[in-house]
């Protein structure tokens, strides 16, 4: 009689979903209460919940271009595709759950959120503003968020992983 390590996939899964709900969730609540352009103050002089879209990419690049249809089919197929691939390496890594793993249903279910706004309004829905003494950080979301946690999870385990093998 053989074992087989048991299947891990459906609680990566479930991180994946818990976070796209999480998105949904905080964007319909926004989109709700925040009237577009206003933001509400929640920590003064530092952290606002504000209402924008952004049609670009990450940090508000290629916003504006003349072509922003073009640019927003683009993003959403790039979207689709990395989460195609991080959705098939989790159904191939599924029977483990590590900081590799995490770190893939994160920026699963971030993509997932993004690929969302980009189909139904042509643009993703950002709310979170962050100033920092005088600078002020583009708007992100909370799929933004899970997306850059898990590729800082991931470079931490690929420094984690070069210094075991340096030993």
């Amino acid at each position: 009689m053989s074992f087989s390590a048991p299947r891990r996939l459906p609680w990566l899964l479930l991180i994946s979903a818990l976070v796209f709900a999480a998105d949904r969730l905080t964007k319909i609540w926004v989109v709700a209460h925040v009237p577009i352009g206003d933001a509400i103050p929640v920590i003064d002089h530092v952290l606002r919940i504000s209402h924008w879209t952004n049609e670009g990419a990450a940090f508000s690049l290629f916003t504006g271009w003349s072509s922003a249809r073009t640019v927003n089919h683009v993003l959403t197929g790039v979207n689709f595709l990395v989460a195609s691939a991080v959705l098939t390496v989790l159904v191939l890594l599924g029977n483990r759950i590590n900081l590799i793993t995490i770190a893939l249903a994160l920026i699963l279910g971030g993509a997932c959120g993004n690929v969302h706004d980009r189909l139904a309004y042509g643009a993703v829905i950002d709310f979170i503003e962050v100033h920092i003494f005088s600078y002020h950080w583009p708007d992100f979301n909370v799929a933004d968020s899970s997306i850059v946690t898990g590729a800082c999870l991931l470079f931490l385990d690929s420094l984690w992983t070069r210094k075991k093998t340096d030993a």
